[in-house]
Protein backbone atom coordinates (compact mmCIF):
# COMPACT_ATOMS: atom_id res chain seq x y z
CA UNK A 1 0.00 0.00 0.00
CA UNK A 2 2.75 2.17 -0.35
CA UNK A 3 2.04 5.37 -1.83
CA UNK A 4 -1.74 4.21 -1.86
CA UNK A 5 -4.22 6.15 0.17
CA UNK A 6 -6.81 4.58 2.11
CA UNK A 7 -9.78 5.47 4.41
CA UNK A 8 -10.15 3.70 7.83
CA UNK A 9 -14.00 3.31 9.31
CA UNK A 10 -13.90 3.81 12.84
CA UNK A 11 -11.78 5.70 15.66
CA UNK A 12 -12.26 2.64 17.96
CA UNK A 13 -9.01 0.33 19.02
CA UNK A 14 -9.51 -1.62 15.93
CA UNK A 15 -9.66 1.93 13.56
CA UNK A 16 -6.93 3.17 15.47
CA UNK A 17 -4.69 0.02 14.55
CA UNK A 18 -5.34 -0.43 10.97
CA UNK A 19 -4.49 3.31 10.22
CA UNK A 20 -1.26 3.06 12.20
CA UNK A 21 -0.37 -0.57 10.39
CA UNK A 22 -1.08 1.11 7.19
CA UNK A 23 0.28 4.47 7.91
CA UNK A 24 3.83 2.45 8.79
CA UNK A 25 3.76 0.94 4.99
CA UNK A 26 3.96 4.38 3.54
CA UNK A 27 0.32 4.56 2.81
CA UNK A 28 -1.84 7.90 3.11
CA UNK A 29 -4.75 6.93 5.78
CA UNK A 30 -7.53 9.24 6.02
CA UNK A 31 -10.05 8.10 9.30
CA UNK A 32 -13.69 8.94 9.37
CA UNK A 33 -15.87 8.62 12.15
CA UNK A 34 -19.62 9.60 12.36
CA UNK A 35 -19.51 10.56 16.11
CA UNK A 36 -17.38 13.12 17.55
CA UNK A 37 -16.82 13.79 21.29
CA UNK A 38 -14.21 14.91 23.97
CA UNK A 39 -11.86 11.53 24.33
CA UNK A 40 -12.20 10.95 20.19
CA UNK A 41 -11.07 14.21 19.46
CA UNK A 42 -7.98 13.30 21.76
CA UNK A 43 -7.66 9.99 19.78
CA UNK A 44 -7.73 12.03 16.45
CA UNK A 45 -4.93 14.17 17.84
CA UNK A 46 -2.74 11.41 18.49
CA UNK A 47 -3.21 10.22 14.95
CA UNK A 48 -2.92 13.39 13.63
CA UNK A 49 0.60 13.79 15.00
CA UNK A 50 1.64 10.21 13.31
CA UNK A 51 0.54 12.26 9.76
CA UNK A 52 -3.13 10.65 10.03
CA UNK A 53 -5.99 12.69 8.92
CA UNK A 54 -9.09 12.18 10.94
CA UNK A 55 -12.83 13.09 10.49
CA UNK A 56 -15.24 13.02 13.25
CA UNK A 57 -18.87 13.71 12.63
CA UNK A 58 -18.50 12.25 9.63
CA UNK A 59 -21.44 9.92 7.76
CA UNK A 60 -19.84 8.95 4.49
CA UNK A 61 -16.50 8.60 3.54
CA UNK A 62 -13.78 11.11 2.82
CA UNK A 63 -14.10 12.95 -0.80
CA UNK A 64 -11.53 11.84 -3.35
CA UNK A 65 -10.13 8.44 -4.24
CA UNK A 66 -8.81 5.43 -2.35
CA UNK A 67 -7.33 1.83 -2.91
CA UNK A 68 -8.90 0.63 0.45
CA UNK A 69 -11.33 0.97 2.75
CA UNK A 70 -11.48 -0.72 6.19
CA UNK A 71 -14.07 -1.22 8.95
CA UNK A 72 -13.85 -1.69 11.97
CA UNK A 73 -15.84 -4.09 13.65
CA UNK A 74 -18.31 -1.37 15.13
CA UNK A 75 -19.40 -0.50 11.59
CA UNK A 76 -22.20 -2.42 10.08
CA UNK A 77 -22.02 -3.62 6.52
CA UNK A 78 -25.03 -2.13 5.85
CA UNK A 79 -23.69 1.21 6.65
CA UNK A 80 -23.77 4.02 4.37
CA UNK A 81 -20.07 4.51 4.80
CA UNK A 82 -19.56 1.35 3.61
CA UNK A 83 -22.20 1.67 0.93
CA UNK A 84 -20.84 4.78 -0.07
CA UNK A 85 -17.12 2.89 -0.69
CA UNK A 86 -18.39 0.05 -3.11
CA UNK A 87 -20.39 2.06 -4.78
CA UNK A 88 -17.38 4.20 -5.70
CA UNK A 89 -15.52 0.90 -6.58
CA UNK A 90 -13.49 1.44 -3.37
CA UNK A 91 -12.81 -2.21 -2.20
CA UNK A 92 -13.70 -2.98 1.42
CA UNK A 93 -12.43 -5.20 3.94
CA UNK A 94 -12.10 -5.50 7.88
CA UNK A 95 -9.40 -4.61 10.01
CA UNK A 96 -8.50 -8.55 10.86
CA UNK A 97 -8.30 -8.88 7.09
CA UNK A 98 -6.30 -6.31 6.75
CA UNK A 99 -4.06 -7.64 9.41
CA UNK A 100 -4.00 -11.18 8.07
CA UNK A 101 -2.99 -10.60 5.13
CA UNK A 102 0.01 -9.09 6.46
CA UNK A 103 0.76 -11.61 9.76
CA UNK A 104 3.70 -13.64 9.40
CA UNK A 105 3.28 -16.28 11.90
CA UNK A 106 0.17 -18.90 12.09
CA UNK A 107 -2.93 -18.05 13.76
CA UNK A 108 -5.22 -19.95 15.80
CA UNK A 109 -8.45 -18.17 15.36
CA UNK A 110 -11.69 -18.86 18.10
CA UNK A 111 -15.29 -17.85 17.22
CA UNK A 112 -18.92 -18.75 18.96
CA UNK A 113 -21.60 -17.40 21.01
CA UNK A 114 -20.29 -17.50 24.57
CA UNK A 115 -16.62 -18.58 26.04
CA UNK A 116 -14.22 -17.15 23.49
CA UNK A 117 -12.16 -15.56 25.44
CA UNK A 118 -11.87 -17.82 28.29
CA UNK A 119 -10.74 -20.40 25.41
CA UNK A 120 -8.73 -17.69 23.75
CA UNK A 121 -6.36 -17.17 27.36
CA UNK A 122 -6.37 -21.17 27.65
CA UNK A 123 -4.56 -22.06 24.49
CA UNK A 124 -2.47 -19.01 25.22
CA UNK A 125 -1.05 -21.01 28.44
CA UNK A 126 -0.80 -23.84 27.22
CA UNK A 127 1.42 -22.88 23.95
CA UNK A 128 3.52 -20.96 26.47
CA UNK A 129 3.64 -23.80 28.64
CA UNK A 130 5.15 -25.52 26.22
CA UNK A 131 8.33 -23.03 25.32
CA UNK A 132 6.41 -21.48 22.82
CA UNK A 133 5.83 -17.79 21.71
CA UNK A 134 2.29 -16.29 21.48
CA UNK A 135 0.76 -13.55 21.62
CA UNK A 136 -3.06 -13.08 21.97
CA UNK A 137 -5.34 -10.71 20.24
CA UNK A 138 -8.22 -10.23 17.88
CA UNK A 139 -11.85 -9.20 19.76
CA UNK A 140 -9.75 -10.10 23.11
CA UNK A 141 -7.99 -7.16 23.27
CA UNK A 142 -5.13 -6.59 21.37
CA UNK A 143 -6.03 -5.31 17.99
CA UNK A 144 -4.13 -8.21 15.35
CA UNK A 145 -2.77 -5.39 13.35
CA UNK A 146 -1.39 -3.69 16.61
CA UNK A 147 0.35 -7.35 16.91
CA UNK A 148 1.17 -7.89 13.15
CA UNK A 149 4.42 -5.64 12.85
CA UNK A 150 6.57 -8.36 15.67
CA UNK A 151 4.43 -11.38 14.44
CA UNK A 152 7.89 -12.54 12.71
CA UNK A 153 9.30 -12.79 15.91
CA UNK A 154 5.97 -15.29 17.11
CA UNK A 155 5.32 -19.10 16.79
CA UNK A 156 1.32 -18.20 17.07
CA UNK A 157 -1.32 -15.47 17.94
CA UNK A 158 -4.58 -16.87 19.16
CA UNK A 159 -6.93 -14.44 17.86
CA UNK A 160 -10.82 -13.85 19.00
CA UNK A 161 -12.38 -13.43 15.80
CA UNK A 162 -15.80 -12.45 16.24
CA UNK A 163 -18.95 -12.08 13.94
CA UNK A 164 -18.75 -8.69 12.86
CA UNK A 165 -15.14 -9.19 12.07
CA UNK A 166 -15.77 -12.09 9.86
CA UNK A 167 -18.41 -10.47 7.83
CA UNK A 168 -15.58 -8.55 6.37
CA UNK A 169 -13.25 -11.89 5.92
CA UNK A 170 -12.27 -12.59 2.25
CA UNK A 171 -9.08 -14.73 2.28
CA UNK A 172 -8.35 -14.96 6.31
CA UNK A 173 -7.50 -18.41 6.93
CA UNK A 174 -6.13 -19.16 10.23
CA UNK A 175 -4.53 -22.73 10.74
CA UNK A 176 -6.32 -24.18 13.65
CA UNK A 177 -9.93 -22.66 13.49
CA UNK A 178 -11.85 -23.50 16.70
CA UNK A 179 -15.96 -23.34 16.79
CA UNK A 180 -16.99 -23.14 20.77
CA UNK A 181 -21.07 -22.94 19.91
CA UNK A 182 -23.57 -21.17 18.11
CA UNK A 183 -26.50 -19.40 20.12
CA UNK A 184 -28.43 -16.56 18.74
CA UNK A 185 -26.23 -13.24 19.76
CA UNK A 186 -25.93 -9.90 18.07
CA UNK A 187 -29.80 -10.23 16.42
CA UNK A 188 -29.56 -6.78 16.99
CA UNK A 189 -27.00 -6.73 14.13
CA UNK A 190 -27.76 -9.72 12.13
CA UNK A 191 -30.90 -9.81 10.69
CA UNK A 192 -31.39 -13.53 11.28
CA UNK A 193 -30.14 -16.85 12.88
CA UNK A 194 -28.75 -17.73 9.68
CA UNK A 195 -26.83 -14.30 8.79
CA UNK A 196 -25.24 -15.10 11.81
CA UNK A 197 -24.31 -18.66 11.47
CA UNK A 198 -22.94 -17.24 7.87
CA UNK A 199 -20.53 -15.06 8.81
CA UNK A 200 -19.32 -17.59 11.88
CA UNK A 201 -19.03 -20.03 9.02
CA UNK A 202 -16.97 -17.91 6.76
CA UNK A 203 -13.55 -18.66 9.27
CA UNK A 204 -13.60 -22.20 7.83
CA UNK A 205 -14.32 -21.07 4.41
CA UNK A 206 -10.17 -20.86 3.08
CA UNK A 207 -9.36 -24.20 5.25
CA UNK A 208 -7.24 -26.33 3.19
CA UNK A 209 -4.53 -29.43 3.53
CA UNK A 210 -2.61 -28.80 6.42
CA UNK A 211 -4.79 -26.91 8.76
CA UNK A 212 -7.62 -27.86 11.50
CA UNK A 213 -11.24 -27.01 11.98
CA UNK A 214 -12.01 -27.71 15.45
CA UNK A 215 -15.71 -27.79 16.04
CA UNK A 216 -18.67 -28.76 18.75
CA UNK A 217 -20.36 -31.46 18.78
CA UNK A 218 -23.63 -29.35 18.64
CA UNK A 219 -22.20 -27.80 15.04
CA UNK A 220 -20.09 -30.28 13.59
CA UNK A 221 -21.84 -31.99 11.09
CA UNK A 222 -23.63 -28.97 9.64
CA UNK A 223 -20.60 -26.99 9.06
CA UNK A 224 -18.29 -29.70 7.64
CA UNK A 225 -21.41 -30.64 5.29
CA UNK A 226 -21.24 -27.08 4.56
CA UNK A 227 -17.88 -26.62 3.93
CA UNK A 228 -16.03 -26.08 0.76
CA UNK A 229 -14.26 -28.73 -1.46
CA UNK A 230 -11.14 -27.38 0.00
CA UNK A 231 -11.74 -26.94 3.60
CA UNK A 232 -13.21 -30.45 3.86
CA UNK A 233 -9.34 -31.26 3.06
CA UNK A 234 -8.58 -30.21 6.33
CA UNK A 235 -8.13 -31.90 9.91
CA UNK A 236 -12.29 -31.82 11.44
CA UNK A 237 -12.21 -32.72 15.20
CA UNK A 238 -15.15 -32.98 16.96
CA UNK A 239 -14.98 -31.62 20.63
CA UNK A 240 -17.45 -31.75 24.15
CA UNK A 241 -19.08 -34.44 25.92
CA UNK A 242 -20.61 -36.92 24.06
CA UNK A 243 -19.43 -40.37 22.48
CA UNK A 244 -18.35 -39.39 19.21
CA UNK A 245 -16.04 -36.44 20.36
CA UNK A 246 -12.57 -36.98 19.30
CA UNK A 247 -11.89 -34.63 21.94
CA UNK A 248 -14.24 -35.11 25.02
CA UNK A 249 -14.88 -34.09 28.32
CA UNK A 250 -16.66 -35.98 31.19
CA UNK A 251 -16.22 -37.00 35.18
CA UNK A 252 -13.44 -34.20 35.61
CA UNK A 253 -11.31 -35.48 32.44
CA UNK A 254 -10.93 -35.13 29.24
CA UNK A 255 -10.05 -38.28 27.37
CA UNK A 256 -8.44 -38.16 23.66
CA UNK A 257 -7.07 -40.71 21.69
CA UNK A 258 -3.38 -41.19 20.39
CA UNK A 259 -2.69 -43.97 17.62
CA UNK A 260 -4.62 -47.01 19.55
CA UNK A 261 -4.15 -45.46 23.10
CA UNK A 262 -6.72 -43.87 24.81
CA UNK A 263 -5.48 -40.87 26.73
CA UNK A 264 -6.86 -38.66 29.58
CA UNK A 265 -6.00 -34.71 30.60
CA UNK A 266 -7.00 -34.56 34.30
CA UNK A 267 -8.94 -31.22 34.87
CA UNK A 268 -10.69 -32.13 38.16
CA UNK A 269 -10.97 -29.34 40.37
CA UNK A 270 -9.66 -26.77 38.05
CA UNK A 271 -11.98 -23.60 36.61
CA UNK A 272 -12.75 -26.02 33.84
CA UNK A 273 -13.55 -29.55 35.80
CA UNK A 274 -17.70 -28.81 35.79
CA UNK A 275 -20.00 -29.39 32.89
CA UNK A 276 -20.41 -26.06 31.78
CA UNK A 277 -16.23 -25.57 30.78
CA UNK A 278 -15.80 -29.02 30.45
CA UNK A 279 -15.97 -28.74 26.76
CA UNK A 280 -13.66 -25.77 26.81
CA UNK A 281 -10.79 -27.86 28.22
CA UNK A 282 -11.45 -30.67 25.53
CA UNK A 283 -11.49 -28.05 23.00
CA UNK A 284 -7.96 -26.66 23.82
CA UNK A 285 -6.49 -30.19 24.46
CA UNK A 286 -7.38 -30.62 20.31
CA UNK A 287 -5.96 -27.02 19.55
CA UNK A 288 -2.71 -28.33 21.47
CA UNK A 289 -2.56 -31.61 19.44
CA UNK A 290 -3.32 -29.29 15.98
CA UNK A 291 -0.32 -27.02 16.65
CA UNK A 292 2.10 -30.01 17.81
CA UNK A 293 1.97 -29.48 21.45
CA UNK A 294 1.37 -32.51 24.16
CA UNK A 295 -2.36 -32.28 25.03
CA UNK A 296 -1.48 -33.15 28.93
CA UNK A 297 -0.88 -29.35 29.08
CA UNK A 298 -3.65 -28.36 29.48
CA UNK A 299 -3.77 -30.67 32.36
CA UNK A 300 -1.18 -27.94 34.09
CA UNK A 301 -2.39 -24.77 32.51
CA UNK A 302 -6.04 -25.61 33.91
CA UNK A 303 -4.43 -25.88 36.96
CA UNK A 304 -3.11 -22.80 36.87
CA UNK A 305 -5.97 -21.19 35.16
CA UNK A 306 -6.51 -17.33 36.29
CA UNK A 307 -10.55 -16.12 35.35
CA UNK A 308 -10.85 -13.54 33.33
CA UNK A 309 -11.81 -10.05 34.81
CA UNK A 310 -15.59 -9.93 34.81
CA UNK A 311 -16.24 -13.95 34.39
CA UNK A 312 -17.60 -15.67 37.48
CA UNK A 313 -15.33 -13.34 39.60
CA UNK A 314 -15.95 -13.88 43.29
CA UNK A 315 -16.24 -10.45 44.71
CA UNK A 316 -16.65 -10.62 48.04
CA UNK A 317 -18.33 -13.25 50.81
CA UNK A 318 -20.09 -12.01 53.53
CA UNK A 319 -22.33 -13.71 56.33
CA UNK A 320 -22.42 -16.70 54.54
CA UNK A 321 -23.32 -14.98 50.95
CA UNK A 322 -20.91 -14.86 48.14
CA UNK A 323 -21.26 -12.30 45.34
CA UNK A 324 -19.95 -13.13 42.00
CA UNK A 325 -19.17 -10.75 38.74
CA UNK A 326 -20.10 -12.43 36.07
CA UNK A 327 -20.83 -9.47 34.23
CA UNK A 328 -19.00 -10.62 30.62
CA UNK A 329 -22.25 -12.53 30.34
CA UNK A 330 -23.93 -10.55 28.20
CA UNK A 331 -25.92 -13.41 26.35
CA UNK A 332 -28.85 -15.49 27.71
CA UNK A 333 -26.84 -18.20 27.11
CA UNK A 334 -24.04 -16.94 29.32
CA UNK A 335 -26.31 -16.15 31.74
CA UNK A 336 -27.62 -19.59 32.08
CA UNK A 337 -23.74 -21.05 32.23
CA UNK A 338 -23.06 -18.37 34.98
CA UNK A 339 -26.67 -19.56 37.15
CA UNK A 340 -25.42 -23.15 36.37
CA UNK A 341 -21.54 -22.82 37.33
CA UNK A 342 -22.75 -21.14 41.04
CA UNK A 343 -23.61 -24.52 42.19
CA UNK A 344 -25.89 -22.50 44.87
CA UNK A 345 -29.07 -21.41 45.19
CA UNK A 346 -29.02 -17.56 43.15
CA UNK A 347 -30.07 -14.30 43.48
CA UNK A 348 -29.64 -13.13 40.14
CA UNK A 349 -29.35 -9.71 38.90
CA UNK A 350 -29.93 -9.67 35.06
CA UNK A 351 -30.68 -7.05 32.42
CA UNK A 352 -29.42 -4.38 30.12
CA UNK A 353 -29.75 -4.01 26.22
CA UNK A 354 -30.91 -7.64 24.82
CA UNK A 355 -28.75 -8.96 22.10
CA UNK A 356 -31.63 -11.68 21.45
CA UNK A 357 -35.12 -12.27 22.21
CA UNK A 358 -35.87 -16.08 23.09
CA UNK A 359 -36.12 -15.21 26.92
CA UNK A 360 -38.34 -18.47 27.55
CA UNK A 361 -35.57 -20.36 26.56
CA UNK A 362 -33.40 -19.64 29.99
CA UNK A 363 -36.65 -20.23 32.06
CA UNK A 364 -35.95 -24.30 32.96
CA UNK A 365 -32.51 -22.87 34.36
CA UNK A 366 -33.49 -19.99 36.17
CA UNK A 367 -36.87 -22.33 38.10
CA UNK A 368 -33.93 -25.30 38.83
CA UNK A 369 -31.23 -22.91 40.20
CA UNK A 370 -32.52 -19.40 40.74
CA UNK A 371 -34.63 -18.00 44.25
CA UNK A 372 -35.25 -14.73 42.45
CA UNK A 373 -34.42 -12.48 39.57
CA UNK A 374 -33.68 -8.35 40.60
CA UNK A 375 -34.00 -7.18 36.76
CA UNK A 376 -32.64 -3.83 35.96
CA UNK A 377 -32.30 -1.36 32.99
CA UNK A 378 -33.64 -1.70 29.33
CA UNK A 379 -34.87 -5.16 29.42
CA UNK A 380 -35.99 -5.33 32.78
CA UNK A 381 -39.92 -5.01 32.15
CA UNK A 382 -39.76 -7.98 29.42
CA UNK A 383 -37.67 -10.02 31.65
CA UNK A 384 -40.27 -9.57 34.49
CA UNK A 385 -43.36 -10.24 32.31
CA UNK A 386 -40.67 -13.46 30.54
CA UNK A 387 -39.69 -14.93 33.92
CA UNK A 388 -42.43 -14.06 36.67
CA UNK A 389 -44.16 -17.49 35.96
CA UNK A 390 -41.38 -19.65 37.41
CA UNK A 391 -39.36 -17.61 39.49
CA UNK A 392 -40.25 -14.10 41.69
CA UNK A 393 -38.97 -10.96 39.71
CA UNK A 394 -38.02 -7.62 41.53
CA UNK A 395 -38.15 -4.29 39.28
CA UNK A 396 -35.21 -3.05 40.30
CA UNK A 397 -33.82 -0.44 37.33
CA UNK A 398 -30.99 0.29 38.57
CA UNK A 399 -27.76 -2.07 39.74
CA UNK A 400 -27.05 -0.55 43.39
CA UNK A 401 -30.76 -1.30 43.91
CA UNK A 402 -30.82 -4.52 42.79
CA UNK A 403 -27.74 -4.90 45.02
CA UNK A 404 -28.80 -3.92 48.08
CA UNK A 405 -32.19 -5.76 47.73
CA UNK A 406 -30.48 -8.84 46.79
CA UNK A 407 -28.61 -8.74 49.66
CA UNK A 408 -31.61 -8.18 51.93
CA UNK A 409 -33.15 -11.39 50.81
CA UNK A 410 -30.25 -13.89 50.98
CA UNK A 411 -29.65 -16.50 53.17
CA UNK A 412 -26.09 -17.87 54.02
CA UNK A 413 -25.43 -20.72 51.76
CA UNK A 414 -26.57 -18.67 48.86
CA UNK A 415 -25.05 -16.39 45.77
CA UNK A 416 -25.98 -13.11 44.53
CA UNK A 417 -24.95 -13.16 40.90
CA UNK A 418 -24.55 -10.15 38.76
CA UNK A 419 -24.80 -12.13 35.05
CA UNK A 420 -27.15 -9.99 33.10
CA UNK A 421 -27.62 -11.67 29.86
CA UNK A 422 -27.55 -8.70 28.14
CA UNK A 423 -24.86 -5.45 26.49
CA UNK A 424 -24.40 -2.97 29.16
CA UNK A 425 -24.70 0.58 27.10
CA UNK A 426 -27.94 1.51 28.75
CA UNK A 427 -26.11 2.17 31.90
CA UNK A 428 -22.60 1.51 32.01
CA UNK A 429 -19.81 2.34 29.38
CA UNK A 430 -19.25 -1.19 28.92
CA UNK A 431 -19.18 -5.20 30.58
CA UNK A 432 -16.20 -4.15 32.60
CA UNK A 433 -17.60 -1.01 34.02
CA UNK A 434 -20.75 -2.77 35.17
CA UNK A 435 -19.01 -5.44 36.84
CA UNK A 436 -16.80 -2.83 38.78
CA UNK A 437 -20.17 -0.74 39.60
CA UNK A 438 -21.31 -3.93 41.37
CA UNK A 439 -18.29 -4.56 43.11
CA UNK A 440 -18.35 -1.35 44.31
CA UNK A 441 -22.17 -1.33 45.33
CA UNK A 442 -21.25 -4.88 47.18
CA UNK A 443 -18.11 -3.23 49.02
CA UNK A 444 -20.92 -1.21 49.87
CA UNK A 445 -23.81 -3.04 51.44
CA UNK A 446 -21.32 -5.39 53.07
CA UNK A 447 -19.51 -3.12 54.98
CA UNK A 448 -18.32 -4.00 58.54
CA UNK A 449 -20.28 -7.51 58.22
CA UNK A 450 -18.08 -10.18 58.90
CA UNK A 451 -17.31 -12.96 56.33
Amino acid sequence: MSGERAFVLGLGVSGIAAARLLKSEGTDVVVADMNDSPDLRRRAAELAAEGVEVLLGSHGIPPGAAALCVASPGVPVDSAAVLAARQAGIPVIGELELAYRRCRCPLVAVTGANGKSTMVKLCGDVLRLAGLRVELGGNYGTPLSAIVPRSSELDWVVVEASSFQLETAEHFRPRVGVLMNLQPNHLDRHPTIEAYRAAKARMFARLGDGDCAVVHESQFASFMRGASESARQAQWIRFGTGPRCGFRYGGGQVSYRAGRVRQTVEVAGSYFGNEVLGSTAAAAAAVAAACGVRPELVGEAARQFVPLPHRMAQAATARGVRFIDDSKATTLAAMAAGVTMAASPVRLIAGGLLKEHRLASVKKVLASHVRAVYVIGHSAARMERAWRDVVPCRRCDTLDVAVERAWEDASPGETVLLSPGCASFDQFRGYADRGEQFCGHVAKVVRGVSP
